[in-house]
């Protein structure tokens, strides 16, 4: 079968994108397994789908590299906005997308006729464990420790933005080893659909920069959802920003901004790039799986 796809990011958080307003991709797990290889296929954290809709202006379906299907993407859901836009298939600067995590509004900022940024409505953050899920005796649980490991606890925060997210502080972000870390993390016991976690260092009280360990993908440059989760953490634990105001949240691929409303309303702001177009022949034995 011969794809045709725009590989783009937002803040290096790639994912490859098609057209399925015409026609749906067969068998999108294993095709996103096979294109999101680093080595043999596109190189990518997963696959989205840009669907027509009844409730919405467009669908969004994203799977991760590991085929399983992901309810939300705050970056690749931006890219969604540029893919629509720029190739003609909106000419609204403000629309609404339909996700598994319900329908996302976005507006998008354009130059020289072309989307460079978009802002995007993530919703209100959800910290009941039962919700996240989260399988506690507490019912939230914010700024608890988690045994990962023997001896091996983190203080962290739990917290869905449509998507289970641990976020915990660390002093130095930059010496940990995600590879080793963030497995104990997703798989986590108490976390029966698994969780992405965000591990956080305080610059400032207006900027915050952090590594994401994503269920499926393992470690991207950038997670939307979790730079959400992020803000939504700081500003619940007065460790920085505040309530209505812009947080500078900088992932490994680059600058979000998050604003955490007083409203409970979560709204993310960030580029997103087409990287290129092409087309790849996914072998036959892949889309009948």
């Amino acid at each position: 079968m011969k794809l045709e796809f725009s590989k783009m990011h937002g803040c290096g958080n790639d994912y490859v994108y098609v057209n399925c307003m015409e026609k749906e991709v067969p068998n999108p797990g294993a095709v996103s397994e096979y294109v999101s290889h680093r080595r043999f296929g596109i190189g990518s954290d997963g696959l989205i789908l840009i669907m027509p809709s009844d409730k919405a202006d467009f669908r969004m379906r994203m799977f991760n590299a590991d085929a399983s299907e992901g309810k939300m993407c705050g970056n690749g859901i931006r890219c969604v906005a540029k893919y629509v836009y720029d190739k003609g298939l909106t000419d609204k600067t403000t629309f609404t997308i339909e996700t598994l995590s319900g329908i996302k509004t976005i507006e998008v900022t354009l130059k020289d006729g072309k989307v460079e940024e978009a802002s995007v409505d993530m919703g209100k953050p959800v910290f009941k464990c039962t919700e996240i899920p989260m399988i506690s005796d507490h019912f939230v649980f914010v700024d608890q420790g988690l045994v990962v490991a023997e001896d091996v606890v983190y203080n962290g925060t739990a917290i869905s933005m449509g998507n289970p997210h641990y976020v915990t502080f660390v002093d130095d972000v930059d010496s940990l080893d995600l590879e080793k870390l963030g497995p104990l993390f997703e798989h986590h016991k108490l976390f029966p659909e698994g969780v992405n976690t965000e591990f956080v260092q305080v610059i400032d009280k207006n900027t915050v920069k952090f590594r994401v360990w994503e269920r499926g993908s393992g470690e991207t440059w950038a997670c939307g959802t979790g730079a959400c989760a992020v803000a939504v953490a700081c500003v619940t634990l007065n460790n920085a920003g505040k309530r209505g105001e812009e947080l500078k949240v900088i992932a490994k691929g680059g600058e979000l901004k998050v604003t955490y409303g007083k409203d409970d309303s979560v709204t993310l702001k960030g580029p997103a790039v087409l990287v290129f177009d092409g087309v790849i022949d996914i072998p036959d034995e892949i889309v009948s799986k």
